[in-house]
């Protein structure tokens, strides 16, 4: 099925999406706002494919014929003779919006306009454009070549064949999927992680327990491999606010209504991994 990918957005969530399409032999555009940017992915993405060749998971040969089939570029235009399109921007309804009004004046008429995000409806999305038919949420999960699931999320309107090309998409690139039959705002994995979050951030704010505690006792009380407030800071305190806030938003439901320390701590720019200091200092 290889062919021509085009990845909307070189943070780690999309320099992940390219590097593992790009192993699997397709040919990628990664596209994003600056040079910097774009430079930023490309950087983090030699740092993956490095590491796998250290730890021998791939051969040394790979890491340069995988970047040898990713295009960095600043230009949306770019992606016109995609076969694919994932987009991966801010987690915020009007940039999304935005970018898929320019994909769909851009794209082939065959092209599969795909979303990652984790809790938007996928039906606000495709509104923008004149072909819902077309779009689909693929909901990969960081770090993206590590994760193995891919959330597959149908529109009101995305079509059988739309949904179909993603799922070989995703498989092909090595992922297994889940179908997210209505769009829901935090469709299953957000709606769930959310709301365990939620409560989690509720008992430490309150004094009743400690985010170590919390952790240790989802790790070895539910078997998780990760506890909540660790996935919180490996994930983004940002993101999960930003999760919460959309379903709370879209269903009005107080058990994902975002506390205050959740809040706080963004305000405060403690973000988790990537600034440093989240529930954990790292």
């Amino acid at each position: 099925m290889a062919g021509r990918l085009a990845v909307v957005g070189a943070g780690l969530m999309g320099s992940g999406i390219a590097q593992v399409a790009a192993q699997a032999g397709w040919a990628v555009t990664l596209r994003d706002l600056d040079d910097a940017a774009v430079q930023r992915g490309l950087a983090s993405l030699r740092k993956s494919l490095e590491k796998f060749a250290g730890k021998g998971a791939i051969a040394a040969d790979d890491v340069e014929a995988t970047l040898g089939r990713i295009t960095p570029t600043t230009e949306l235009e770019a992606a016109a003779d995609a076969d694919i399109v994932v987009e991966a921007v801010f987690e915020q309804l009007d940039v999304k919006q935005a970018v898929f009004r320019e994909l769909d004046r851009i794209c082939k008429a065959d092209a599969v306009l795909a979303t990652n995000t984790s809790a938007i409806p996928v039906t606000q999305i495709a509104a923008a454009t004149e072909r819902p038919e077309s779009v689909v949420g693929t909901h990969f999960f960081s770090p993206v070549p590590m994760m193995k699931l891919c959330e597959l999320v149908r529109g009101y309107k995305t079509s059988e064949a739309t949904l179909a090309t993603a799922k070989a998409f995703a498989e092909e690139i090595g992922k297994t999927t889940i179908v997210v039959n209505r769009d829901v705002a935090g469709f299953v994995t957000t709606r769930l992680i959310s709301a365990l979050v939620v409560e989690a951030v509720k008992l430490v704010e309150s004094g009743v327990a400690t985010a170590e505690d919390i952790d240790i006792a989802c790790r070895l009380g539910f078997g998780h491999p990760m506890g909540p407030l660790a996935t919180t800071d490996l994930t983004g305190v940002d993101v999960l606010l930003h999760a919460t806030r959309n379903i709370y938003t879209d269903t009005a439901d107080e058990k994902f209504f975002p506390p205050e320390l959740l809040q706080r701590m963004v305000v405060a720019g403690d973000l988790g991994r990537k600034t440093g200091r989240g529930f954990y200092p790292y």
